[in-house]
């Protein structure tokens, strides 16, 4: 800038930078300075849910719950805890009611015990949190591979496929299929398809709950595949000459996981309740094998003489499916992309 009726310019100010300033741009110069690095979409999604404190509870229970049900057994097998062990010494004669407070609650029986036979409730729920968890789990897996499979053909073939495979779907949701579970459950007994005793009846409950549990999962997955099929990425696939298979397995599944682990967590609530209702009904797991369905059904046989029989399984379905839910619904919107 000049100055009128002068020749000369002015100088530039010089601002002395400050050592922050300095320190950056020596970095920078050698070639030590910090990058800013990018965030995957399961770091995004990891971020979001550690704010949602509910979600994280409900997933520190989940977690509890699991390690219960996979220690159980190996307690009952080495003989810590037995859930058919008969204490008749805890028993009143004259009322077949616990003796003591509260159900006969003491050091060696944190949740009582039942009355008439008094077997041990603490040993009978965690045995019980282990096979319902095991049904809900199997049968949750059996739907998803249905369902995945059957979504993605449905929703990327189209035409005559999709229509087929939806009206199966309806079929399905509109099957009685309780009934069916009682009369199919109530049918099979003691030995079928090469399996007797407890396997049989883990493999027939989680057969029946996961076989016509699919469609509701593959009515989401086909309804993302319809909108996932028309992006750039799967005609790129095509193009290259991707065959069907390869498209639907390394293209468009990897965009489903989302909807999937939200909807599975989702699901096996519904199947842990669906199998204690088996259970209470008597078409479950047979006595003496413990399960929560079952221990809510003799506990109403037994509500006059105890009612506390009744809290502590009822009080666990509760305390499980809440927590799945919770789990579930931090999970959706976490993996959400429109939420903040």
């Amino acid at each position: 800038m000049t100055r009128k009726g002068s020749g000369r310019m002015s100088a530039p100010i010089d601002v002395p930078p400050t050592s922050t300033a300095r320190a950056a741009a020596e970095d920078a110069l050698a070639g030590t300075g910090k990058t800013i690095e990018g965030r995957s979409l399961g770091q995004i999604a990891w971020a979001r849910l550690k704010r949602d404190k509910v979600a994280i509870t409900g997933g520190i229970v989940v977690i509890f719950l699991l390690l219960v049900a996979i220690a159980a057994p190996i307690l009952n097998s080495l003989g810590v805890i037995d859930p058919n062990d008969f204490n008749q010494g805890l028993i009143n004669p004259t009322l077949s009611a616990p003796t003591g407070a509260m159900g006969g609650i003491s050091w060696a029986h944190p949740f009582g015990v039942e009355p008439i036979n008094g077997r041990d409730l603490f040993s009978r729920t965690i045995v019980g949190a282990s096979n319902s968890l095991l049904i809900a789990l199997l049968a949750t897996l059996l739907s998803m591979v249905i369902g995945v499979v059957l979504g993605l053909l449905a929703g990327y073939a189209g035409g005559w496929v999709d229509t087929l495979i939806s009206r199966i779907m309806d079929i399905f949701l509109a099957f009685p299929i309780l009934l069916f579970a009682i009369s199919l459950t109530g049918v099979v007994q003691d030995k079928a398809f090469g399996l007797s005793g407890y396997w049989l009846h883990v493999a027939v409950l989680a057969f029946v709950i996961g076989f016509f549990n699919w469609p509701y999962i593959g009515r989401i997955i086909r309804g993302q595949t319809l909108s996932l099929r028309e992006r750039e990425f799967v005609d790129a696939a095509r193009s290259m000459g991707g065959r069907t298979g390869y498209i639907l397995f390394r293209e468009l599944l990897p965009n489903l996981v989302a909807p999937i682990l939200v909807y599975s967590t989702l699901l096996i609530p519904t199947n842990i309740l669906f199998e204690a209702a088996l259970s209470f009904l008597g078409v479950g797991f047979h006595p003496p094998t413990a399960s929560w369905g079952g221990m809510l059904s003799q506990a109403v046989h037994l509500y006059s003489v105890d009612p506390e029989f009744m809290v502590v399984p009822g009080v666990a379905i509760f305390i499980t499916v809440m927590a799945f839910n919770l789990l579930g619904d931090g999970l959706r919107d976490a993996l959400d992309p429109r939420s903040r």
